[in-house]
Formats: C-alpha cells, structure tokens, sequence
C-alpha cells in the first residue's frame, strides 16, 4: 500500500530530476510498510543511510542543472539542499549512536520534505530548467 503516490502534481517536467522524485516517493513508501507491519524500527537504518546517500546524489543532480541554466535563485535554493542534507545527516549521526528516531520522525521528514521542497521550491524553478531544455 503507498503513502504516497507519484503524480504529475510531483512533476517538473525533467525527466532525470522527475525520476529522482519518484524514487524518493519510494523510500517514503517503504519505510510506511514497513511500519504498516510493524517492522518500521527494523528497516529504519538502511531508509535513513540510503536517505542521506540519495540527497547527495540528487541534490548535486539538481545543483547542476539549476546552475547550467543561470537559475536566479540558485543560491537560495542551494542553501535550502543543505539544510534539508544536515537534517538527513543529524538523523543518521543519531541513530547510528543509539539514539534511534522513531520511524514517525522519518517519516515526517521525508513527506514533509516532498510536499514543502518539491511542490513549492523545485516548482519555482521548473519553469528555467523547463524552458532551456526545450529551448537549449
């Protein structure tokens, strides 16, 4: 059963940042059935160490596209990515010393982070990349 579920309301309209979304719609998803049968403290570490290796590849992803298209408002988007990577590696810095997080608070960040940074702040910049690469 997902949590959540890809639609085009998610979309950017590229095609290799859309994917990357998708992807993280799945670890949201994993990590909800895994507490749907109760095993969500079990899968807890490998979602949040794959989080945290999935930021750094995606964000860098991003970084460079907004940066090869002269976003505007890189630097402002560009902080946001580190904010969102700090938290993801506060998480994992905690959990791996035994102060586990529970599956709720990774959850939270996760939908939290695709509801707030994708369909807000990805989307302001959806219209630059959208436009370069048709244009490009």
């Amino acid at each position: 059963m997902n949590y959540l579920k890809w639609s085009d309301k998610y979309s950017v309209n590229v095609t290799e940042i859309d994917e990357q979304h998708k992807k993280l719609i799945s670890l949201v998803n994993e990590m909800y059935d895994a507490m749907l049968v109760g095993k969500g403290k079990d899968s807890l570490g490998a979602v949040i160490a794959e989080l945290v290796n999935y930021t750094v590849y995606h964000f860098h992803t991003e970084e460079l596209l907004l940066q090869q298209y002269n976003y505007s408002k890189y630097n402002e988007h560009k902080e946001m990515h580190d904010s969102l990577s700090k938290k993801a590696r506060d998480l994992k810095e905690e959990f791996e010393k035994g102060n586990k997080p529970t599956t709720i608070d990774v959850m939270l960040l996760l939908t939290n982070w695709l509801n707030a940074h994708i369909l807000v702040e990805d989307k302001k910049y959806e219209p630059c990349l959208y436009y370069n690469k048709v244009n490009g």
